[in-house]
């Protein structure tokens, strides 16, 4: 009898726990990442920067690259400095910037991405998705996945904490963009790619669920492999479905209509999706999600990140606007001005102020 399968693209390494950047090196030798030892390493000129002296005596055969930013110029300078390098594989070594610049560059030059974050903000240390700052704004950039992903808790403990936090907002509104799908699926026929699906849906319930906070191992272990699997789920369904719906179309509202003053990615996300879980009627589930929220010390209520209930109310309004052809519960009820404002209060009184 035939066997019928699928190829899941999906990194050949993944090394997350304290120290795992002391084997960084043997990651490295892995004959499917470099079989020369030729590394083109992009840093930043934080976190990186100063991880550099204490790996670069174990890659005597790398190459250095600093990266400014993380705008799309940034990305092409960085792919056409390691154009001519003839190098196996790029790492990218730092924050979610440096990440996806390295991402976009070694995609350009048809190399493989190695990732080894600094710190847990968002699940793109893992996606094909590269998001890059342009002269339109920021725009979204499809990439293969990283072929290995090392975390080291060690240094994610060293990071600032909202960073942290930020990825805690972003792996729980996992819960939120499936229902979404789920909703889309019943009203329109949008096919849903059940394992997608079940790996995005499980992520976010485990970092829901885990009685641990921002400072435990344990905790940290669950959050950077819900990252994870986030990604990989998005590669999986060939877009980012399994990880965006009316939370992410919230927090690109806030970008597009105030961005000098909008929060981080996850902190916007995470509120979004509270709310928008009580938008369509989860009302128990959006108190839990807030309570959790706020026990990881993340915003619920919009004045927690700086806007008022007006400013709000015109983000959830603009909302759909953000990403066209998407179906979400935004575009399911299409409130109006009052309706959300109406909407609004009963959540703060639902979840308390």
């Amino acid at each position: 009898m035939p066997v019928l399968t699928r190829l899941i693209p999906s990194p050949v390494v993944v090394d997350i726990r304290p120290g795992a950047l002391d084997d960084l090196a043997c990651v490295l030798a892995d004959e499917r990442i470099s079989h020369s030892g030729r590394l083109a390493v992009a840093v930043s000129g934080g976190s990186g920067a100063r991880l550099r002296e204490r790996l670069a005596p174990s890659l005597p055969g790398a190459s250095w690259y600093e990266v400014g930013g993380g705008t799309l110029d940034d990305a092409v300078r960085l792919a056409g400095a390691i154009k001519a390098g003839h190098y196996d594989a790029v790492v990218g070594l730092g924050g979610g910037k440096i990440i996806d610049c390295a991402k976009f560059a070694a995609a350009r030059v048809g190399l493989p991405l190695v990732a080894v974050p600094t710190n847990l903000a968002h699940d793109g240390l893992c996606s094909p998705v590269a998001t890059l700052d342009n002269d339109a704004g920021r725009g979204s950039y499809g990439v293969p996945n990283p072929i290995a992903v090392v975390i080291d808790l060690d240094v994610i403990h060293d990071a600032p904490v909202r960073f942290v936090r930020s990825g805690i907002g972003d792996a729980i509104s996992n819960i939120n963009a499936i229902a979404d799908w789920e909703l889309a699926n019943r009203v329109n026929g949008e096919k849903i790619d059940g394992l997608a699906a079940a790996m995005a849906r499980q992520a976010g319930e485990a970092v829901l669920r885990h009685p641990g906070g921002v400072g435990d191992n344990g905790f940290l272990q669950v959050l950077a492999e819900a990252l994870v699997l986030t990604g990989v789920a998005m590669s999986i369904s060939g877009d980012s479905r399994p990880a965006s719906g009316s939370c992410h179309e919230i927090n690109h509202a806030f970008d597009l209509l105030f961005p000098k003053r909008a929060a981080s990615h996850g902190e916007q996300c995470g509120l979004g999706a509270a709310f928008a879980m009580y938008l369509r009627g989860a009302h128990d589930e959006a108190a839990n999600m807030a309570e959790v929220l706020r026990r990881h010390g993340l915003p619920v209520l919009p004045h927690e990140i700086g806007f008022t209930q007006d400013e709000f109310v015109r983000a959830v309004e603009f909302a759909p606007e953000t990403r066209p052809g998407r179906y979400t519960i935004l575009e399911h009820l299409d409130l109006k001005t009052h309706q959300i404002k109406d909407i609004y209060a009963d959540y703060v009184k639902a979840i308390g102020s």
